[in-house]
Formats: structure tokens, C-alpha cells, sequence
């Protein structure tokens, strides 16, 4: 069969990838420590999965409305107004099944042929392939290490054109961690508002930030920034609930009817159950936050002061979510105990997983060749053994 050109333009999710490949070699009974899984270890909440339960004990398995079910919006919008100072309507918020598939969505409805789509690098793999199956073109802008890997507002109007529609902003990032302050987001709306493009806000790390950061949407700064923002979140990170696949947007009223009526032909509603789930999430107890979040702190200092002892070994103390994003370049160059000379992160990663039973992600699959990603989603236990494995594999080159 002659398959679309659509298909050739993109590649499989190189996360995905390796967490499956570290699955498959621990059913095998290899001992393998998984730094790639970008999920929480945690288990979802007792309320949440309760309120599953009583759902399907309830005979809630039928369909719903497209967009969710109305009580799921509100409970939607409460969250917005309490949390972020954001007022929406019903007409403004629609349920995907996962903020991926809002992503989707919202790139379907929004972009066309010709257009360019600004994403920050690194980047989380699935926005360049997104845009593309939109039909648009991604435009990479390269965010260093040296500027705490973010963008600055000169770095964006560089890379606007007549043919810019939108720009993709993560914060906190995947795969980086790193967060963008208010001042710094004011900065980014100014231009976003000056050239009347659009953001998609990509908010799912929202509630897992470190040191006393404070979390600021860009969508309050001002209701022009606001009409012009695709705000995206869901539950999968902040109530580890990566399994039900829920997420959602809150945007003008016009591009969500059109999300609606994409959705409509492909998936229908999100799952019913999990519609009531959600409910009790964002309006449920959220005291456990702050236990995951010192977990969270505790791994990711100790993650990176090891890996900062590593010879040519460089990290950044990550602002928000669980992972970090160590620069091995300088084992660039280098050889194995097996005569293979490490020549970028791939070749880095599959000697970590081959030699050493150590799964991540190559920094290529995210926009920087220079670096590695490790997710801290794990235990102490798990972390402390899969580190000292790194740190024998880099001590091995030579």
C-alpha cells in the first residue's frame, strides 16, 4: 500500500521508544535502570481512583459531549480562576484525551500550508512533528545552556517573518526543566502582542516547580496576550494521572469550536469515567502535591551534584518538572572499553543502555545533540544506582 507523504515527515516518539526498549530488556531479567519514563512514580491519588470506581458502578460509560462534559468545564474553570487568575467560559475550555491530543488538536484547527510555527529548542519531541502533520513548517530557535535554556525576547523577533502564525512555549520545560520568570514572559508577550501572532502555551509541568519559583501564565499578562494564548494543561503530571488521558485547552471561543468539531470525527468525547475522575482532581484535596514536590527536590539536587562530579559532565539545577538535561559534549570525541568513539548523544545513550543497563534519552531527539535527558521520576533507590553507573561509564573513556 502507497502511504501518505504526511507519514514520511515524521518519526516515532524517541521517548517512547526507549522506554520500551528498557521494558522489554527487564522482561528479560536485565537489570536496567529507566531515566527515560517521563511520568511520575507516584501512584494517582485514592479520591481520584475512587471516583472512577463509583462512575463505573455508577453505569457512567456512555457517551459524553465532545468537548467534555459540563460539570468536567467548570471544575476546568474554577482551577483556572483559583489558580492562575484566569477567567474562561464554557465556550472557551474543551477536553482532549491528553494534553498531546490538545496539542494536536489545536494545530489542526489553527495552522495550515505556508505557515511557521516558532519552537523553542530544546524542545519536547512531539511539537516539530505536530506542526507538521499540520502541514506547517517549524522553525527552531536555539535556547543554550549558557542562557539557562530559554529564549529571550530579541532571540523571538529575530526569527518572526511574514509567514509566523504561532509560537510554541513550554515552561517548565521538557526535556530542561527550566521555567520562565514574569518579567521574562512580559518580554516574550510584548512581542507576541506586537506582531499579532499566537502561543501555545504548553503549562503541564505547572505545579511541579522547585526553590520558591512561582509559576506565571503568560495568558494573565494583559487580555491581549490572553486573546492570543492556547493555554494547554491536563492531569497527567501534577495528580499522575499519565494513564487516563486528559488534558485540555482554554482559548478563544472560535478556535475551541473548531478543536470540537475536529475531535468530533476522530476521537468523540474523552473517556466518561474519567471525565468524573478529573472532577475530583481538580476540585479534590491537593495536600499531596507538596510531598511529591520535596521527593521531586530531593532527587533532582542529588542527581545533578553527582552528575556535575562527572568529568565532562556539565548540568543545570532544573527549575520545574522531573528531569535533567546534562551536557555530555565534553565525552564527545572519546572511546568506549570496546573501541567505539562517542561522537554525539546518540551514540552516548546507546552506550549508556548497552554497556551499563542505563536507559535515557539522547538530547537529539529534542533539539541538542550536546546533552542527555534523565527523568527523576523514580525512586532514591533507583537513582542513586542508575548514577552510579553513568558515572562508571563516563570514568570508562577514554
Amino acid at each position: 500500500m502507497k502511504l501518505s507523504k504526511r507519514v514520511a515527515k515524521i518519526q516515532p516518539s524517541v521517548t517512547l521508544a526507549i522506554t520500551n526498549k528498557a521494558k522489554q530488556m527487564k522482561a528479560q531479567g536485565i537489570d536496567v535502570v529507566g531515566f527515560g519514563a517521563g511520568e511520575p512514580d507516584f501512584d494517582t491519588p485514592d479520591n481520584i481512583k475512587a471516583a472512577a470506581k463509583k462512575a463505573l458502578d455508577d453505569g457512567y460509560t456512555k457517551y459524553t459531549p465532545v468537548p467534555g462534559s459540563p460539570e468536567l468545564k467548570d471544575a476546568i474553570i474554577a482551577k483556572l480562576s483559583r489558580d492562575n487568575g484566569l477567567e474562561y467560559k464554557r465556550e472557551n475550555i474543551i477536553v482532549s484525551v491528553g494534553a498531546k491530543h490538545s496539542i494536536y488538536n489545536a494545530a489542526q484547527a489553527f495552522l495550515e500550508e505556508g505557515d511557521e510555527v516558532i519552537i523553542p529548542a530544546p524542545y519536547w519531541v512531539s511539537y516539530p512533528d505536530i506542526t507538521l502533520l499540520a502541514g506547517a513548517t517549524p522553525v527552531i530557535v536555539e535556547a543554550k545552556q549558557s542562557t539557562g535554556f530559554k529564549i529571550t525576547a530579541g532571540q523571538l523577533e529575530n526569527a518572526i517573518t511574514p509567514k509566523t502564525k504561532l509560537v510554541v512555549l513550554n515552561s517548565p520545560s521538557n526535556p530542561t526543566g527550566a521555567a520562565y520568570s514574569k518579567a521574562e514572559l512580559e518580554a516574550l508577550a510584548h512581542v507576541i502582542v506586537k506582531n499579532d501572532i499566537a502561543v501555545l502555551s504548553d503549562e503541564i509541568y505547572e505545579k511541579l516547580v522547585y526553590d520558591g519559583f512561582r509559576f506565571v501564565s503568560i495568558a494573565t499578562l494583559g487580555e491581549e496576550i490572553r486573546k492570543r494564548t492556547i493555554l494547554v494543561n491536563g492531569l497527567s503530571k501534577s495528580h499522575s494521572m499519565t494513564g487516563w488521558r486528559i488534558g485540555y485547552v482554554a482559548a478563544e471561543k472560535d478556535l475551541v469550536a473548531a478543536m470540537s468539531n475536529i475531535q468530533s470525527q476522530s476521537t468523540s468525547n474523552p473517556v466518561s469515567f474519567c471525565d468524573k475522575a478529573s472532577i475530583e482532581a481538580l476540585n479534590g484535596p491537593q495536600d499531596f502535591l507538596k510531598g511529591w514536590v520535596a521527593e521531586f527536590d530531593q532527587r533532582r539536587r542529588f542527581m545533578v551534584e553527582r552528575l556535575n562530579r562527572m568529568p565532562g559532565v556539565k548540568c543545570l539545577l532544573p527549575q520545574g518538572a522531573f528531569y535533567v538535561f546534562p551536557n555530555f559534549s565534553g565525552c564527545y570525541g572519546k572511546k568506549t572499553p570496546a573501541g567505539t568513539v562517542i561522537k554525539g548523544s546518540a551514540d552516548m545513550a546507546d552506550y549508556l543502555l548497552a554497556e551499563y543497563k542505563v536507559a535515557s534519552v539522547p538530547g537529539i531527539a529534542f533539539g541538542d545533540d550536546a546533552c542527555q535527558r534523565f527523568s527523576y521520576a523514580t525512586s532514591m533507590k533507583t537513582i542513586e544506582k542508575g548514577i552510579e553507573r553513568v558515572e562508571q561509564a563516563v570514568k570508562a573513556l577514554s
